[in-house]
């Protein structure tokens, strides 16, 4: 039952058997198993339309049977684990964008300086030419075009990695709610 004081944003799945959640091609046992791709883009999916600032709840509904009821005991830290994992490797592809970013910075600000130098030389060879003008802007686009993807990164690239990784790391400490049903509920007259 959600309390009107806090709310708590649900994601609710359905599955005939808990495994679904998994990728079956990972070997390793059931608790540290990734996630399937459909069950993560599904749930990551949901979180993203939730509101902000509350805390996110996954419920998962499958079939009452003594092995589903084994794995839904496990299902709480396989979640957690997953998306703790998902929240590191995204904090890691952030990392490697900066230091792209701090790369491609110091390319850039050399050929910028090389392209100013350049044009101040050909502005001096050309002086009076009517190509003086044109080599000297050109110098200078190239020098600035040199830094777009440094300034990019820095100024653009990294919000969404940022906000990913929050929104991760929220599902890696939500609370996870299985519940049983009964084979003979979902039947159809």
């Amino acid at each position: 039952m959600m309390n009107d004081e806090n709310p708590v944003n649900a994601i609710e799945l359905r599955v005939e058997e808990i495994s679904q959640l998994f990728d079956s091609f990972d070997p390793f046992p059931f608790r540290e198993k990734d996630l399937d791709k459909n069950a993560e883009e599904y749930i990551v999916s949901w979180a993203r339309e939730l509101p902000r600032g509350q805390p996110i709840r996954v419920v998962i509904h499958f079939p009452d049977s003594e092995v589903q009821r084994q794995r839904a005991k496990e299902l709480p830290d396989a979640l957690h684990r997953f998306f703790a994992y998902r929240t590191g490797v995204i904090g890691r592809n952030l990392n490697e964008l900066f230091r792209i970013g701090r790369q491609s910075l110091a390319v850039g600000i050399t050929i910028l300086a090389i392209c100013l130098a350049s044009s101040q030389i050909a502005s001096g060879y050309l002086s009076g030419s009517a190509f003086a003008s044109p080599v000297e802007e050109s110098f200078l686009i190239l020098g600035w075009v040199a830094n777009w993807r440094p300034l990019e990164i820095f100024l653009y690239d990294w919000w969404p990695l940022v906000r990913q990784r929050h929104l991760y790391r929220l599902l890696s400490v939500a609370s996870v709610d299985s519940i049983p049903y009964r084979l003979e509920e979902t039947k159809v007259d």
